[in-house]
């Protein structure tokens, strides 16, 4: 496709004839220039088609803006705001950016928030590959250099908890702490007990080749309504949820990071230097991954990490930032100033 100017110069330029228009009145020429104008706005147009604003976005305050970066071969979404220190924050499965919509304007009022959409997920766009978290432990790092953030705090719930983790093993000197809310590492602590309870059924299942695929295609919503309670979430955030999920590459991504799992396991377990950074463990007090937190702690120090920290989160389960977003904030707060 051609741009906009070679469009425009085709119509104004030399061989369009207007140069041997002599025998056109003033009024005539006038005409034409009018259209000429008019079609070149017309192509620009076309090419450049508006940008959407995002309600969700707009409900956080005027000082958060929604874009795109071209990192590390994909293409990430992420939703940023704020001034001061920066902090990164991973969704997990089966949410996207919007997971942090309770507590971004808290943290705005002191830090420069990116809430980012990992890879192939919400308004990031799928790729072939590249799930495995170190991988996108690598997306996150190109963004963070992109978006000129230094010495970032990393907060990952779930499947972003073991972004992080990643990201501060591959970038220690980039990273003044992370954050794993409710996340248990592959290949660390009881990470076989984990995948062994009934409660993890999914793991599983998302690994299968194929199946998932075509059984959830459509019923994406009903599947993600088993995961997110009403008590939590509404019928609308259920819906948005679905949507971010729903196109067959997207979904796709989703069932890649599961099938991801053994070489990150690979990862967590063969990394054993030692490293400062702070690690802060912030389990559900109610969640199934709570009881293993201090054996993860153990197998993290084990590992090289000096200086681990586990945090229980009251009165929640496992969607902590959902279930009780001003504690959450306040321990953000606490540990990524």
């Amino acid at each position: 496709m051609t741009s906009n100017t070679a469009q425009c110069s085709r119509i104004l330029g030399g061989k369009s004839g207007f140069g041997s228009a002599t025998n056109y009145g003033q009024r005539i020429l006038k005409a034409l220039a009018v259209c000429v104008v008019a079609t070149c706005a017309a192509f620009h147009g076309q090419s450049s088609p508006k940008r959407t604003s995002d309600p969700s976005v707009a409900a956080l305050g005027s000082g958060f803006a929604s874009d795109t970066a071209r990192v590390n071969g994909a293409t990430l979404h992420y939703v940023r705001g704020g001034t001061g220190p920066a902090v990164i924050l991973l969704h997990g499965f089966p949410e996207d950016w919007y997971a942090y919509h309770r507590i971004m304007p808290e943290l705005a009022k002191q830090f420069t928030v990116v809430a980012v959409d990992l890879r192939g997920l919400g308004g990031s766009i799928p790729t072939e590959g590249g799930y495995d978290a170190a991988n996108m432990a690598e997306d996150v790092h190109q963004l963070a250099e992109h978006l000129l953030l230094e010495h970032v705090f990393v907060v990952g719930h779930d499947i972003g908890g073991m972004v992080a983790y990643a990201f501060t093993r591959l970038y220690p000197e980039s990273s003044r702490g992370v954050m794993m809310l409710d996340a248990p590492l592959p290949g660390l602590g009881l990470w076989d007990a984990v995948k062994a309870d009934p409660i993890a059924w999914h793991v599983n299942f998302q690994q299968t080749p194929d199946l998932p695929e075509q059984l959830l295609a459509g019923r994406e919503a009903i599947y993600l309504r088993h995961f997110l309670d009403r008590d939590t979430f509404s019928d609308a955030d259920i819906a948005r949820y679905a949507k971010s999920y729903a196109a067959p590459e997207h979904l796709r991504a989703a069932l890649e990071i599961y099938r991801a799992f053994p070489a990150d396991e690979k990862f967590d377990a063969g990394k054993q230097s030692v490293i400062t950074v702070p690690l802060v463990l912030a389990p559900g007090e109610n969640s199934p991954f709570e009881k293993l937190m201090p054996s993860l702690a153990d197998a993290l120090r084990a590992h090289g990490c000096s200086n681990v920290k586990v945090e229980v989160i009251k009165n929640s389960v496992h969607y902590v930032a959902d279930e009780q977003p001003d504690a959450v904030a306040e321990l953000i707060e606490r540990y990524a100033l």
